[in-house]
């Protein structure tokens, strides 16, 4: 059975600041996105108003109106200044909040592979065990209980006890390695 990361609780709600601050952040381009269109299109009516001038009434409607439209685009420009204001403030938030979570990402990283090297060191230490286990069975029953019983035994009683204990054990040591293959 696997540890559970102890601080996952604590990811999971950087995420989630995270993924507000994000919306907070994409929220803040789109209304200064927004916003610069706006200031975009009323320049461009601002351009193409004419200025010919037949009476005095209508110079003074286009003074009026050139007043006007000054004063519209110093608001525009204060709404801008606001706008990029809040972006950046929006951005800073994102950012720190993304820098806790990737903190803690790699925190949740190194917890893993630690949690997969102690799983595949308890794995390894049952098949050491399996081995010695099968090793000192077959070495306890002797020569004539292994599966090579009433085989060659004229030769191997000719070579001596030393070379016959050397070929068991070998023997046994390949049985050995054959069973942690599998």
């Amino acid at each position: 059975m696997s540890r559970a990361f102890p601080l996952a609780g604590l990811l999971r709600l950087r995420h989630l600041r995270q993924d507000a601050a994000a919306a907070e952040l994409a929220g803040a381009n789109a209304r200064a996105s927004a916003h610069g269109a706006r200031q975009n299109a009323a320049r461009g009516e601002l351009q193409q108003t004419t200025s010919e001038v037949a009476t005095a009434a209508a110079l003074s409607a286009m003074a009026a109106a050139r007043s006007s439209a000054r004063s519209m685009l110093a608001e525009l420009e204060a709404v801008s200044q606001q706008n990029r204001v809040q972006q950046d403030q929006a951005q800073t938030v994102f950012n720190e909040a993304r820098a806790g979570s990737v903190r803690l990402e790699k925190l949740a990283a190194k917890h893993a592979e630690l949690v997969a090297a102690e799983l595949l060191h308890s794995e390894q230490t049952v098949l050491d065990e399996i081995a010695v286990t099968a090793w000192h069975r077959d070495r306890d029953r002797g020569p004539d209980s292994g599966p090579n019983r009433g085989r060659g035994s004229d030769r191997e009683s000719d070579r001596g006890p030393d070379r016959e204990s050397d070929r068991e054990s070998a023997r046994e040591t390949g049985r050995g390695l054959d069973r942690e293959k599998t």
